[in-house]
C-alpha cells in the first residue's frame, strides 16, 4: 500500500515534470504527492493496528478451544463414571431381585 501510494506520487510529480507546469504548479504537485505519503502512512499505521487485533483475536479464539477442549474432555469423563454406575447399580437390582 505504501509502495503504490509512493509509485503514484512519484508519478504525478514526474508528471508534473513533463507538462510543464509553471512554479506555482510543481508546488502544488508536491503538496498532492506528500498529502498522498501522508495518507499511505495513516493506511499502514491502519492496517498493522488491524494485525495485530487480528493476532489477539486469533490468541483468544485459541485459548477458548483449548478450554472447550478440557470442558469436553471433563464431560466425557464424568459421563463414563455415570455409565459405570448405572452398570453397578443394575447389577445390584438384578442380585436382589434374584434372592
Amino acid at each position: 500500500m505504501k509502495k503504490t501510494a509512493l509509485k503514484a506520487s512519484a508519478l504525478l510529480l514526474t508528471l508534473g515534470f513533463a507538462s510543464g507546469c509553471a512554479t506555482t504548479g510543481l508546488d502544488e504537485v508536491r503538496a498532492t504527492a506528500e498529502a498522498a505519503a501522508a495518507d499511505a502512512a495513516a493506511a499502514a499505521s491502519a492496517a498493522e493496528a488491524a494485525r495485530a487485533a487480528a493476532d489477539r483475536a486469533a490468541q483468544a479464539a485459541s485459548s477458548a478451544q483449548s478450554t472447550a477442549d478440557r470442558a469436553l474432555s471433563a464431560a466425557s469423563e464424568a459421563q463414563a463414571c455415570c455409565d459405570a454406575n448405572k452398570e453397578a447399580m443394575e447389577r445390584m437390582f438384578q442380585k436382589s431381585m434374584s434372592k
